[in-house]
């Protein structure tokens, strides 16, 4: 089963549900002894209710959601806007780095052309090449 086909079911299951509880709580407002047989009924429909969300949970239970996200909820706010603010942010900081990256060439292109630099630079290749070379030999001893 794919995965929107699972979110489908769950969501079908707590729909009905949640119907199921309205139903219920109508009977239970308005209760005669009448009424008895429906509201087992309800109940019996409750029961299996959980059981078909437990099933469906099973089948959910390697997703994970950001808690920020029931904070959204929980303060009345769509978690649509949680994606929308994320995605918002990381183009902020990727806009940040941007900068600081632009910053740093520009200072590298500056500095390459002092003498200093440019010294500094060959002195630290001649040593590479001097550890490339002995790393070199020391393999072709082995082989």
């Amino acid at each position: 089963m794919a995965m929107a086909e699972k979110f489908d079911s769950l969501e079908e299951h707590l729909e009905k549900f949640v119907e199921n509880i309205r139903q219920l709580g109508i009977i239970v407002s308005d209760f005669q002894p009448s009424s008895q047989a429906g509201l087992n009924q309800k109940l019996n429909f409750m029961v299996t209710g959980l059981q078909d969300i437990d099933k469906c949970r099973q089948q959910l239970h390697d997703i994970s959601v950001p808690l920020e996200v029931f904070e959204y909820i929980d303060q009345g706010r769509n978690p649509q806007l949680y994606t929308k603010e994320c995605l918002e942010r990381a183009l902020a900081k990727n806009e940040q780095v941007k900068g600081k990256i632009d910053t740093m060439k520009g200072t590298w292109r500056r500095s390459i052309s002092t003498p200093g630099i440019s010294c500094l630079f060959s002195q630290l290749q001649s040593g590479y090449l001097h550890v490339q070379a002995a790393a070199l030999d020391c393999i072709g001893d082995w082989s």
